[in-house]
């Protein structure tokens, strides 16, 4: 036996905390929870997109809302974060808000198509197009959310349905709620570009990205409560309690 282990037990490393991850961070707590602790890929965007809503209803109040603020246009690209979207807009209908669904580019993938009919079921109205005129959509809606693209989608590869939809939400007026990583921004840097998104909500999924640092909107919610708690110590993750029964914490 070494003299180490005679004397006091040697200190457990313990990662260091953080409160932003990058992105290959992100990356593998996402296959922790798919690969180690079986989470379905359904399961974890049905999580995220009623954590969404919620966090809408937080920045939000349902009372506080006239009726033409509680229309809600939730744009959603074909992507995961599309998918969270979708689910999004069928809990918000469920929460008595008004949501609108508009997809610039449809998704072929199988869960896409199961959370649209989901909310084509629920009578949620889906947009044949969207206005090119900002003042259209300003008019129409309370607020937008923002499910366009998501970490590590840039616009050039989304095509161009979406970077037309970006082109629109940019200029819009109304409150934009942004999903984990605001459509353009790159995950780790985030973006300086004048014309930017810059989204008056940010929801965090799990736990914030490092482009979350350059954040300035109103409010910023971490959706991550489903995170097992020996996952969270894995990654060194610093985040606020939960009140309550929330699945989202403001930050």
């Amino acid at each position: 036996m070494s003299s180490g282990a005679r004397g006091d037990p040697s200190p457990v490393e313990v990662p260091e905390e953080r409160r932003f991850l990058s992105t290959a961070e992100a990356a593998a707590l996402e296959r922790e929870l798919l690969d180690e602790y079986r989470f379905g890929r359904q399961q974890l965007v049905e999580l995220c997109g009623h954590a969404s809503a919620v966090a809408v209803t937080k920045a939000f109040p349902l009372p506080s809302l006239s009726r033409k603020q509680r229309t809600v246009l939730v744009v959603c690209g074909p992507e995961q974060n599309g998918a969270v979207g979708l689910a999004c807009a069928r809990h918000l209908r469920v929460f008595d808000y008004q949501p609108s669904i508009f997809c610039p580019a449809r998704s072929a993938d199988v869960l896409h198509r199961d959370l649209t009919t989901q909310c084509e079921k629920m009578d949620i109205p889906f947009l044949s197009f969207l206005p090119a005129e900002v003042r259209l959509v300003d008019d129409a809606y309370g607020l937008v959310v923002d499910a366009v693209l998501g970490p590590g989608v840039r616009p050039a590869e989304a095509g161009e349905p979406c970077a037309r939809a970006l082109a629109t939400l940019k200029r819009l007026s109304i409150p934009l709620v942004s999903l984990d990583v605001p459509s353009g921004w790159d995950a780790e840097a985030g973006s300086d570009a004048e014309d930017a998104l810059r989204p008056d909500v940010l929801v965090s999924f799990a736990a914030p990205k490092r482009c979350a640092g350059r954040f300035a909107g109103r409010h910023h919610f971490v959706a991550g409560r489903f995170v097992p708690e020996d996952v969270r110590r894995k990654f060194g993750l610093a985040l606020p309690k939960y009140a309550g029964t929330d699945c989202v914490a403001a930050l």
